[in-house]
């Protein structure tokens, strides 16, 4: 392979940013590593998205506590992948919350991301030894919408629509207008779309459009602190998600070959996108899912660590 596997050559640590969003809203941010999320009530804390391992956990676990010594009653789990879950244990939460269409993909593949991600981020998983045996299961549901009362603050959770997985889970503070979106949007970092749905996604931003939010914790890239910064970043997911997968579907209609499809796709995003975040570990993922929905695959397919470095092969190899 030409070029180094996934994030395997992304080996520095980042620097953390822990930001007061309000009295009741906090961002844990890493310079384009997978955010977290916290929402402080007068009784209890939820923590969104937990981090990779327990081990760097406990680092969120840290700054929570020097704003709260509120118990961390409940987990959010915004969608299935390991890079999110994985750090469950670390919060001895009572609950963790998941749609029921995210439980479904555990079931479905929870083992085989799992094996794939830690493949792919070997920073983010050095500590994959304190992850416990087996995967993190919700331990409570929902369809559609769910409301928890933290105390004198309501935290409503919603499936918007389809995007990033069948199951993702935005938590908005209506009365803020803040929105823990997952990795429905990302700012500055580039959508993996390895488990996406391309031609949904943009309806479902556009429907995150509609909360007109005025602070936003995308799943990765810096909290957004005003509107502007907001439907940036709305603007950007789409911009991203729709020009690869024009370039793809132009593609696949002139009749041409995953890998000639990939290399023109690449050229294509390069001088636009190149500079966000895990650009180069995403496009291979993100053209193979797209290639797969313009041909009428309609759910995606499972990736495992094995299939992940025969596709890699493939596409990066010379």
């Amino acid at each position: 392979m030409s070029k180094s596997f996934a994030s395997h050559n992304d080996l520095e640590d980042k620097v953390v940013a822990f930001e007061k969003l309000s009295d009741n809203a906090y961002a844990y941010t890493a310079e384009g590593d997978p955010n977290t999320g916290i929402i402080i009530g007068d009784e209890a804390i939820m923590v969104i998205d937990t981090q990779a391992t327990p081990v760097m956990a406990e680092d969120v676990i840290r700054r929570i506590r020097e704003v709260s010594d509120k118990p961390i009653k409940y987990i959010l789990l915004s969608h299935y992948h390991a890079v999110r879950v994985l750090g469950a244990a670390a919060y001895d939460a009572q609950e963790i919350l998941a749609s029921r269409d995210t439980y479904d993909l555990i079931v479905e593949r929870g083992e085989q991301d799992k094996a794939s991600e830690i493949g792919r981020f070997p920073r983010l998983f050095r500590n994959a030894e304190s992850i416990p045996p087996g995967l993190t299961w919700p331990t409570m549901t929902f369809e559609g919408h769910m409301t928890v009362d933290l105390g004198n603050l309501e935290v409503h959770l919603m499936q918007v629509g389809r995007g990033h997985t069948k199951g993702d889970t935005i938590a908005w503070l209506p009365k803020q207008k803040i929105l823990f979106a997952g990795d429905l949007v990302e700012y500055q970092s580039t959508p993996y779309a390895g488990d996406c749905y391309f031609r949904e996604w943009p309806r479902t931003l556009d429907r995150l459009g509609e909360f007109n939010a005025e602070q936003m914790v995308p799943g990765r890239g810096p909290a957004l602190k005003n509107a502007t910064e907001v439907r940036q970043a709305l603007a950007g997911t789409r911009a991203f998600l729709t020009d690869l997968y024009s370039s793809v579907q132009q593609g696949a209609v002139a009749g041409k070959d995953l890998k000639t499809i990939y290399r023109e796709t690449y050229d294509f995003m390069k001088p636009r996108y190149a500079d966000w975040v895990i650009f180069d570990h995403c496009m291979p993922f993100d053209v193979s899912r797209a290639y797969d929905e313009v041909n009428g695959h309609e759910d995606p397919r499972i990736w495992t660590a094995e299939r992940d470095l025969e596709m890699w092969k493939q596409l990066e190899g010379q």
